[in-house]
């Protein structure tokens, strides 16, 4: 790993984020996996898609 990682890995250790961004950014993942098992099982609309 690279040493830059382990002084991210050390800085959140001390500073962990916040509750509220923990719940942004999984409120986010979640909506980008809906989005790709929408499209995936093809139930994206026509018109919302590009050529």
């Amino acid at each position: 790993m690279n040493p830059r990682h382990f002084l991210r890995m050390s800085q959140w250790a001390r500073n962990p984020p916040s509750q509220r961004r923990v719940k942004y950014v999984f409120g986010v993942i979640f909506l980008v996996l809906v989005i790709g098992g929408i499209e995936h099982f093809g139930w994206w609309p026509d018109w919302a898609k590009t050529q």
